[in-house]
């Protein structure tokens, strides 16, 4: 079945591309209905395979949602469970090409492709023929961040792992995720099922050439990892700053100041008018308050990227040397504020011999001396 002769010309057509199943079709569909709830001159071409419109086809749904089906090029539904590695493997090698095909056939182009992440070819042909993609995860944003920062578990020594033995160890650097125990985390630990996990590293290979990522989450279940989500993914207030008119804050990872200090700086960030995104761990939520609409304030963010963003023009850094290197790279200029060890040998580097920033934090004074907000404002 193919609706894509008789579709209405709209201001705006979004095509949808569920991941065939049950458990991701759903999501895809409320969030069809919800769009053309909002806006009623909106068409929504939702692409399924024809033995998924067989099943749904009858189904109630907007009027400006309409059908449209690729050929039965994966296993069926009923059977899909029983080799899970071929159903994968066939969704994502049989089912690129009749999806363009069928974007070619329709009569309004789409201004935008929604489709599952575990589709990573959508985005590929979107790009391909400049349509804007959306990625869309249906599963909860902290699984999400697993699978983002993998890596993390391979260096923590926690992949691949005997779960009958280590199982109760905790994973607690999971950017965004509270501590889980490795025998929760999605069943690839051990190493099973390489295939999938080969798979779904391909899948998110493809996130960041996708222009949108979406979450179905509730924002106040998740906060956290959304948050940790939003600055690794997306910068649009930086784009929307002047070039080199922002300051990156970030006073690393390990090592904390006081919050008396942290007050005297968002009193200093306040009075200088500076405008600025602030890395703050344990922090966001009161230094959002205070520091009101002159930044922004994450707890985690891809530190490369941002210090590489035209609009950033300097960093008040703990003087870290993997941040200071970082630093270096991006071509910033420095605010320095050294806290202890090696930071105020990095410290001198960055004024004295470099000579690429300045001190905030003098070198004679004791560590837990309180910088002042004029002196940070200055």
């Amino acid at each position: 079945m193919d609706s894509s002769k008789d579709q209405p010309t709209s201001a705006c057509h979004v095509v949808a591309v569920p991941y065939p199943g049950r458990g991701h079709i759903n999501p895809m569909m409320n969030l069809c209905k919800l769009l053309a709830s909002h806006k009623a001159d909106i068409l929504i071409t939702f692409v399924v395979t024809e033995e998924w419109h067989g099943f749904i086809g009858s189904e109630a749904k907007p009027d400006n949602v309409r059908f449209a089906t690729v050929p039965n090029v994966i296993p069926s539904e009923l059977v899909g469970a029983s080799d899970m590695d071929g159903f994968i493997e066939a969704i994502m090698t049989n089912m690129e090409a009749p999806f363009e095909l069928l974007l070619g056939r329709l009569e309004q182009p789409p201004v935008l492709i929604v489709a599952n992440t575990f589709l990573p070819w959508a985005i590929h042909v979107g790009n391909r023929r400049n349509v804007p993609a959306a990625s869309f995860w249906q599963i909860p944003a902290s699984v999400f961040s697993v699978f983002q920062h993998f890596n993390l578990l391979a260096e923590n020594g926690h992949f691949p792992v005997d779960l009958l033995e280590r199982g109760n160890e905790r994973v607690d650097y999971i950017p965004g995720v509270s501590s889980t125990r490795l025998v929760d985390l999605p069943h690839f630990m051990d190493g099973s099922f390489p295939n999938i996990l080969r798979h779904i590293h391909e899948d998110f290979s493809w996130v960041p050439k996708a222009q949108y990522l979406l979450f179905p989450s509730i924002y106040e279940l998740e906060t956290q990892v959304l948050d940790v989500l939003r600055a690794k993914f997306s910068l649009p207030w930086l784009d929307s700053q002047p070039c080199s008119s922002v300051l990156y804050i970030s006073m690393g990872s390990f090592l904390s100041v006081s919050s008396a200090q942290m007050d005297e700086i968002t009193a200093g960030l306040r009075e200088s008018g500076v405008w600025f995104i602030w890395v703050a761990r344990g922090e966001t939520g009161r230094l959002k308050e205070v520091c009101g609409d002159m930044g922004l304030v994450v707890p985690w963010c891809d530190q490369v990227r941002v210090l590489c963003h035209s609009s950033v023009g300097g960093f008040l850094t703990h003087c870290g040397w993997n941040s200071v290197r970082e630093g270096v790279f991006a071509g910033v200029a420095f605010l320095a504020f050294p806290l202890l060890m090696d930071q105020g040998m990095v410290c001198n580097l960055i004024v004295e011999d470099w000579k690429v920033g300045l001190r905030v934090k003098k070198a004679e004074v004791k560590i837990d001396h309180l910088v002042t907000r004029e002196e940070i404002a200055g």
